[in-house]
């Protein structure tokens, strides 16, 4: 394993980093300011708007995509570090047009699209004109298991006619959001549980979807992004609104979810750092029973103690993004099933001391480590949980120890 950057991924960090110094970092404030100033929270933020235009200038687009003609043609090993120096802010990655869901939406369209597909939707997505969202969860049932899924997408001549109740629709608050890429049931007797379901391509206005509400994420709103609860009735879409074939929609999901799981975890351990970074800041400044808390032990121990947590984290996250460039995302699905499970964990850890340290203040919007928190522990959740993903790696640890037909049993 070679984890060492290219020169042309060390110099993307070099002008990423430089840009969030001089741009980002400085409008943070802004960033609050202006979006506590507008009448509609789920409108764009103008500063946002206005950073994109110099980031687009900058060459500092499309980072994620690896196909040199629409991005920045960098491997998932290269992209990583540059998804961590994104990550310390929640919303930068939408700056230089790297922000879920938009990102997976772009690579399926990419990967899966038809030429109509992609100048119809693709294009756009890639000059950042319009924004996407993903509706694939379901309130109704387990929706981590594709099977569960009951949404159904019944072929009616020409068309396509969507029936369903998705929720956690993220990005669907957006008023720029022009897309729904929808998972549901073509085919669900198919006895391959697998090739049951399709993605179909739904425009946002397309008369039978309802708003439902928009979700509070452990009581914040997340607007302007925001997570919605739709209803499709009897919406229809033409036929060639198909994403890939009939019964391609589980792969397609699969293709869509491990490149989304790693960029989670890049951003997430930028989270981290960002988060350590505050706590040692405060080690230093505050000070309680008559010395600075940077000389008690229990904050040299956690500070300690994060730094060990976030290395590891890191060096998983890095060894993920190199399977996934040499043998592909299918044969990764071990380490990204690991790291989507240690990496959240990891910042929900150390965003956790730094709220301590913080004491009150940690609590409260003053630091931003609410926010980060919410975010993390979100992230157990978002693209499977925990569970269903130490279960796979349970799963696959027993195969390569299961034991030759031959042997007896003890």
């Amino acid at each position: 394993m070679e984890f060492a950057r290219s020169e042309r991924a060390a110099a993307f960090c070099r002008r990423l980093s430089g840009f969030m110094d001089a741009e980002v970092h400085p409008n943070e404030a802004t960033y609050a300011a202006e979006q506590a100033a507008q009448p509609d929270r789920w409108q764009p933020v103008p500063v946002v708007e206005r950073l994109k235009e110099r980031a687009r200038a900058a060459g500092l687009w499309n980072l994620f995509l690896s196909d040199p003609a629409h991005g920045a043609g960098l491997s998932n090993l290269d992209y990583a570090p540059l998804a961590e120096i994104m990550g310390t802010v929640p919303w930068a990655a939408e700056v230089f047009n790297c922000s879920a869901p938009d990102t997976g939406n772009m690579e399926i369209l990419h990967r899966f699209g038809t030429v109509a597909q992609k100048c119809q939707w693709l294009q756009p997505l890639l000059a950042g004109e319009i924004r996407s969202c993903f509706a694939m969860t379901e309130p109704a049932v387990a929706s981590s298991d594709a099977a569960n899924i009951a949404a159904r997408i019944v072929r009616a001549g020409s068309s396509y006619v969507i029936d369903a109740d998705k929720w956690w629709i993220s990005g669907a608050g957006d008023p720029r959001c022009r897309l729904i890429v929808l998972m549901g049931k073509t085919a669900p007797d198919n006895p391959d549980k697998y090739r049951q379901q399709s993605m179909v391509l739904i425009p946002r206005e397309a008369p039978g979807i309802t708003v439902r509400r928009m979700l509070p994420v452990l009581g914040a709103d997340d607007a302007p992004h925001g997570h919605a609860e739709i209803s499709f009735t009897g919406v229809r879409v033409p036929a060639e609104n198909l994403l890939g074939a009939e019964g391609q929609g589980f792969e397609i999901a699969q293709a869509r979810l491990g490149p989304g799981r790693i960029h989670h975890c890049m951003r997430v351990i930028g989270l981290a750092e960002r988060a350590l970074a505050l706590m040692c800041r405060r080690a230093h400044v505050r000070h309680a029973f008559g010395r600075p808390l940077a000389e008690q032990g229990v904050s040299i121990e956690r500070i300690g103690q994060a730094r060990l947590l976030i290395e590891q984290a890191r060096l998983l996250v890095l060894r993920a993004a190199w399977v996934m460039d040499s043998a592909g995302t299918k044969a990764a699905r071990r380490e990204i099933a690991m790291i989507k499970v240690a990496a959240p964990a990891m910042a929900c850890q150390v965003i956790d001391w730094a709220i301590q340290m913080h004491g009150g203040a940690g609590v409260s919007d003053d630091f931003g480590l609410a926010e980060m928190w919410r975010i993390a522990r979100s992230l157990r959740i978002l693209d499977g949980p925990d569970e269903v993903h130490r279960h796979q790696i349970g799963r696959l640890e027993l195969a390569r120890h299961r034991p030759a037909a031959s042997v007896g049993h003890a």
